[in-house]
């Protein structure tokens, strides 16, 4: 991804990100924001797993990166049947951990957030086809950066059966990583309307990865 950004360009976001305080790799946060600088970002979320209080780092780098990047702050939440991304709530004053995803849906959306299901098709923290037959979900994860092509294509198809909006996010866990999926909004996103414009499913997910048939085709002979 190119730093010079077009003027037709709409407000790219990264949705997905984690830092050494998710416990399974060792990105510094300031590296991440200064990536996500050069890559041309606008802005970039902050989803520790499991645990909104992780991300406290990112109200000190709120303020030292505006305006050059809005930063704001998530949670990829491990329901029993899988992985979500929760913004708007404290899920670690819900003392909810493992619970089913309906029991966090209906947590969040009395808390007023917003859930979106996590690289749905990706074997062993994804939700599966969950998310077609349970209601409360705002969006649906179609671009993660760490997925398979054939994932990402799956779960954008069926979100678009649904006529739910796709996200995009990189999944990432270095630096550069980030912005290899990120989400792409008509207006420009700040914390008091973050909310807002996802329920407003104005935006779009964006893949920047070079995809090839040797990265997605499947093996015909699985």
């Amino acid at each position: 991804m190119s730093a010079k950004k077009s003027a037709s360009a709409g407000f790219r976001l990264d949705l997905h990100i984690h830092t050494f305080e998710s416990g399974d790799n060792d990105a510094n946060p300031e590296e991440v924001a200064s990536e996500a600088i050069a890559k041309g970002l606008d802005g970039i979320a902050f989803t520790e797993h499991s645990s909104y209080e992780a991300s406290e780092f990112a109200e000190r780098l709120k303020e030292k990166y505006s305006p050059l990047l809005t930063i704001l702050r998530g949670v990829e939440f491990s329901a029993r049947e899988g992985h979500v991304l929760v913004f708007g709530v404290d899920t670690d004053k819900l003392s909810i951990w493992g619970a089913p995803v309906e029991d966090l849906l209906a947590a969040v959306k009395e808390q007023g957030g917003v859930a979106i299901p996590a690289h749905p098709f990706r074997g062993g923290s994804g939700i599966g086809n969950l998310f077609e037959h349970i209601n409360g979900f705002t969006a649906v994860e179609g671009y993660n950066g760490c997925n398979l092509h054939a994932m990402n294509v799956e779960a954008v198809s069926r979100a678009e059966a649904l006529g739910l909006p796709v996200t995009g996010g990189s999944d990432a866990h270095a630096p550069n990583e980030v912005g290899k999926c990120y989400t792409e909004f008509e207006a420009p996103v700040t914390e008091e309307n973050f909310l807002d414009l996802l329920r407003g499913g104005r935006y779009r997910g964006v893949d920047e990865r070079i995809i090839n048939r040797s990265i997605w085709m499947p093996n015909i002979n699985d």
